[in-house]
């Protein structure tokens, strides 16, 4: 068989496999390592507190030592950061606090000097209610053009003050506010499928539909490789606005996987590749419907999308197993690389995570004050990341992860997470994996910026013993296994190309075969076991034990062509 990856079932019945469509010269992002970065507290050049993109420059560094291909930035735009800059008031600008147009420039060419290319957000269903086009609809008044682009609608009942529809936020409450129109009377309501402060775009427009598409252009044509596309399932609606059907079939949620949605990606490859180096569409797209999903990474849609099952599920061998090998079908079809997530700036980190009792993830799950054991936790994640690295396709790195941070759980006066206060204070938010950076032991941030500058978000106690300056030659941090991983991934052809092959080890083992010489095992279960024949420990989470590879670690070997069992 000529294709490079290969999914093989051995435990039970004929063996099942898949044939996906080889790397190809070129196609850089089919076996990337990409490192998120969440401008706002990665490292502060200006020493206000706050990071920005002076901060990154002086740290990229530090990123090509660690081993990464490409960077994905947050959105820094201007915005009134109702919800983190998700809430974008311009997208041909940068938000004063990071920097300026000049600098993110500069930032994108110093970075490809290194190798490091650069991914972007670009939120397609919504913009900031400071945005120029929502403030001339809200001074057009009903049935203007300018509340076109929106989704502007007469609220039911006799005096229009009911909401048109009764679809629930992604973040909890209401889908549509009711404004105040130019005479000051009560007036017509606008979809917000998040908050208020960010009013859902009208993609049937098509204003909307061009703008997008420049703003593409604007930055690909700065350097920019590609661009991670945000709740890439929702800028298309229903516009006869129904009510949510009880069990919505496949295309019939009324703004959630629209058929329609697709020509929108369609016409954005085809900006992408009108490029001599072709750019990246990055999708961030939910669903469980497996088909539905291949459909956005079809050849003339997007290139990959987010896989979030694998962050989700709990530290169980079956269930992660499972979500791997789905992951993978999923992709097959229709040749596109699976990408491989533990965290990001919405997710408990992984150490905090995985040390409780309840070690999945889903955010009606969150609260406050869940007792967590974090040496326990940092044990599973070592060996998590090392799983991740294994696994074919490219590879997503939160900031942080690769210190071990834990997630902190903030006073509640320092919150500003909207997460936390439209669920009445009882999810903590998302703040608590966005803490700034430790870069060194001591100092008011450690060294997060220069200064006696207190960062935006407080740093717990003791969060200088994971700063980077502290792991950076101890041969047993999480940062030293991180390098070691991606090294490795980066220089050998059976990590970045070779097949992968599941092997049966038991039921509390994920184990499997990249490529000819390397097997990777993961031992989820409470008991340590006995290594399979090999020559060699290429790499492990964690000392062995008596040569057996305890509870909570993974370990890649190099085995002898053509072995197939553990």
């Amino acid at each position: 068989m000529d294709s490079d990856v290969l999914i093989s079932t051995t435990q039970g019945g004929t063996p099942a496999v898949v044939a996906i469509d080889p790397v190809l010269d070129g196609d850089w992002w089919r076996t990337a390592v990409i490192y998120q970065v969440y401008v706002r507290s990665f490292a502060d050049g200006s020493g206000d507190g706050t990071g920005d993109l002076a901060g990154v420059r002086s740290r990229l560094p530090y990123l090509a030592q660690l081993g990464v291909d490409a960077l994905w930035f947050n959105p820094w735009y201007p915005s009134p950061l109702a919800d983190g800059g998700y809430d974008v008031e311009d997208y041909r600008a940068i938000h004063p606090m990071f920097g300026s147009l000049a600098e993110a420039e500069a930032l994108i060419g110093e970075a490809r000097a290194l190798g490091i290319r650069t991914i972007i957000d670009v939120v397609p269903n919504h913009i900031s209610h400071q945005h120029p086009w929502f403030q001339e609809a809200l001074a057009a008044g009903p049935g203007s053009p300018e509340r076109e682009r929106f989704w502007f609608h007469d609220g039911r009942g006799a005096h229009g003050e009911t909401m048109p529809t009764d679809w629930v936020s992604s973040f909890q409450g209401p889908t549509w506010t009711r404004v105040t129109e130019p005479d000051g009377t009560p007036g017509q309501w606008y979809l917000h499928l998040f908050t208020p402060e960010q009013p859902d775009l009208n993609w049937n427009h098509p204003d909307v539909r061009t703008e997008h598409e420049d703003v593409l252009r604007f930055w690909f044509d700065r350097g920019v490789a590609g661009v991670r596309i945000d709740s890439a399932a929702l800028p298309i609606k229903d516009p006869t606005l129904p009510q949510l059907p009880l069990d919505p079939g496949p295309g019939e949620h009324p703004h959630v996987d629209r058929d329609e949605i697709h020509d929108i990606y369609r016409s954005w490859r085809a900006v992408a590749d009108s490029y001599e180096e072709p750019r990246v569409l990055v999708g961030e797209v939910w669903l469980e419907d497996s088909a539905r999903f291949a459909r956005y990474l079809r050849p003339d849609e997007m290139h990959t999308a987010f896989n979030f099952a694998l962050m989700t599920q709990p530290w169980d061998a079956a269930a992660m197993k499972a979500s791997i090998t789905r992951t993978l079908a999923e992709h097959a079809p229709v040749g596109a690389p699976a990408t491989w997530v533990l965290s990001n700036h919405d997710i408990t980190r992984p150490v905090t995570r995985y040390g409780r009792e309840d070690t999945g993830f889903a955010f009606d799950r969150k609260r406050f004050g869940t007792p967590t054991d974090l040496d326990v936790g940092t044990r599973r994640a070592r060996a998590a990341a090392l799983l991740t690295a294994a696994l074919p396709g490219s590879l997503y790195v939160y900031q942080g992860d690769e210190l071990g941070l834990p997630e902190v759980e903030l006073p509640l006066d320092a919150i500003e997470d909207p997460m936390h206060f439209r669920s009445g204070g009882v999810d903590p938010g998302r703040d608590g994996c966005r803490v700034p950076l430790p870069w060194t032991k001591d100092g008011a941030s450690h060294g997060f910026g220069d200064g006696d500058a207190l960062p935006w978000l407080p740093q717990p106690r003791g969060w200088g013993d994971l700063a980077v300056s502290e792991q950076a030659d101890r041969p047993d941090s999480m940062l030293t296994l991180y390098r070691a991983a991606l090294a490795r991934r980066r220089t050998d052809p059976d990590l970045r190309i070779g097949r992968l092959q599941w092997v049966d080890a038991g039921d509390h083992v994920i184990a499997f075969r990249r490529g000819d010489r390397l097997l990777s095992l993961t031992n989820l279960g409470s008991e340590p076991m006995a290594l399979p024949d090999h020559r060699g420990i290429v790499l492990a989470s964690n000392p062995l034990v008596h040569g057996a590879l305890p509870s909570d670690c993974t370990v890649w070997l190099d085995v002898e062509p053509g072995a197939h069992s553990a």
